[in-house]
């Protein structure tokens, strides 16, 4: 059996390394309008992940995959880390000289969509380079949602099996199965990308940066053209523009499809979605407030600065326009802290995930209840539909995982010589997929390249951990599963 999960594993790596293949074409073909040299290092590294995916793909053809969950959670570990390697030949292979560490951390920042870089100089990177980091989030988010929609809710992690009901309640009026939903969810997803495109370009940005920061905000992912992130084109349209796409980039993809059909019915139905819209709002206002009356902004200023800041911590996009740093230690404190609350479960958001955060806070008011009066029977509910005691452990082992890593992934990164504010807020960062650290990593709008290499590959595993909801990696390096 153990055998047969590998085999079909490896299998379908070989598949997805082959479609990564494909995608590297196309910085090789932005390289080659600019007169790029890097174009014959695409062609290159193309050709060679699509030869080595496609001896994987036919050495271990499988009629069907294996019964059972185990190889579900092997597939998405081994593919998330083979496509992380393939991805960094074009890297390792350009004119931008990184040691191979380095490397590994952009690669893997981009497909959790971290957005955390090492990299200096992005304003004269040559363009199929900053291209393909745009491009590794965008597909990143791609497969971030067929996680979300099949992968995690089948295999109840972390409370997404709350979700797994919610999506065949769907496809008995718009589709038929889970797989159609995603379906609808990723086209959702590029025409969002579209649509933001093309206002990123009426708000002032030329077509290139257009696409690379639709493509990054859509993915939450936060990776730019420029050093200064967004900061470096000081427009209010276009901070505006952002700061609306990367909210609806935190929602859940199905919900648009619900919102067309429903209306504001859909917006009544989903507790999360509002729970999220307030928690935002709530935020914008307080930093705002904090801003106007402790560091002499007026409050328009306030509100422009806060309400981007906010929303790209808040969604796990990572774009910067101001130094969230300088904000006075409340002011850095308050942002620190929205690194865990996360965006909506089926978005491309990291984190921990506001439905998560709903259902632990109804279970403790439910129990100080119960302590006041012991014979009182509270059910705990979301959404209509019961939270049973299964799905209520599943939530309360995410936590305890979540924070658990957190605590030991944050001394061993102090122990790489970090001070306690940066290690802390770099796994923070990392593990939430959010993308600026604050102390030695330069604050919001500096980055990793000064941080030594084995804090680097604790990064990335925080990153990785994150990104697949903890359980599924922890799952893998359980004896048990090996047995």
């Amino acid at each position: 059996m153990l055998r047969a999960r590998i085999q079909f594993s490896f299998y379908v790596t070989g598949l997805l390394l082959c479609f990564l293949a494909t995608v590297m074409v196309l910085p090789a073909m932005v390289d080659l309008a600019f007169h790029n040299p890097d174009t014959v290092v695409f062609l290159e590294s193309s050709l060679a992940t699509f030869a080595v995916g496609a001896l994987l793909a036919v050495s271990n053809r499988s009629e069907r995959p294996p019964t059972g969950r185990a190889f579900y959670y092997l597939l998405t570990v081994v593919s998330w880390l083979a496509l992380g390697v393939f991805a960094s030949v074009p890297l390792a292979l350009s004119s931008v000289k990184l040691d191979l560490v380095d490397i590994y951390f952009e690669v893997m920042s981009g497909l959790t969509t971290t957005g955390s870089t090492v990299l200096v100089g992005l304003d004269g990177l040559p363009p199929g380079l900053l291209l393909w980091r745009s491009l590794l989030q965008w597909f990143g988010g791609i497969g971030i949602i067929a996680m979300a929609m099949i992968v995690l809710p089948a295999l109840s992690v972390g409370g997404m099996q709350l979700f797994r009901t919610e999506s065949s309640d769907i496809s008995g009026k718009i589709l038929p199965r889970a797989r159609q939903v995603a379906t609808v969810g990723a086209l959702v997803y590029i025409g969002l990308t579209v649509l933001c495109a093309v206002a990123l370009r009426l708000a002032g940005m030329n077509g290139f940066d257009a696409i690379n920061h639709a493509m990054a905000t859509l993915a939450t992912g936060g990776f730019s053209t420029h050093d200064a992130s967004l900061g470096h084109f000081n427009s209010v349209a276009i901070e505006v523009v952002t700061t609306a796409f990367m909210a609806m980039a935190a929602l859940p993809l199905i919900y648009f499809a619900r919102f067309i059909i429903e209306g504001r019915r859909a917006l009544a139905r989903d507790r999360q979605v509002r729970a999220f819209l307030i928690t935002l709002l709530a935020a914008i206002l307080i930093v705002t407030l904090w801003n106007a009356a402790f560091n002499h902004m007026t409050l328009a200023v306030a509100l422009r600065h806060s309400s981007f800041a906010v929303t790209s911590v808040l969604t796990d996009t990572g774009f910067v326009t101001e130094d969230f740093s300088a904000w006075g230690s409340f002011g850095t404190g308050f942002m620190f802290f929205l690194m865990f609350v996360g965006g909506c479960a089926g978005s491309t958001a990291g984190g921990i995930k506001i439905f998560r955060w709903q259902i632990m806070l109804g279970a403790v008011r439910n129990q100080l209840r119960v302590t006041l009066s012991p014979n009182l029977v509270a059910p705990l509910s979301y959404n209509g539909k019961p939270v049973d005691t299964p799905m209520l452990a599943a939530v309360q082992t995410f936590f305890f995982l979540y924070f658990l890593s957190f605590s030991v992934l944050s001394l061993a990164v102090m122990a790489t010589g970090l001070d306690f504010l940066s290690a802390s807020s770099a796994v923070a960062q990392a593990m939430a997929n959010v993308g600026p650290g604050l102390g030695q990593t330069g604050g919001p709008a500096g980055n990793f390249a000064a941080v030594p290499d084995s804090a680097k590959l604790l990064l990335v595993l925080s990153m990785l951990v994150g990104r697949l909801e903890l359980v599924t990696v922890y799952v893998v390096l359980m004896r048990d599963f090996w047995d």
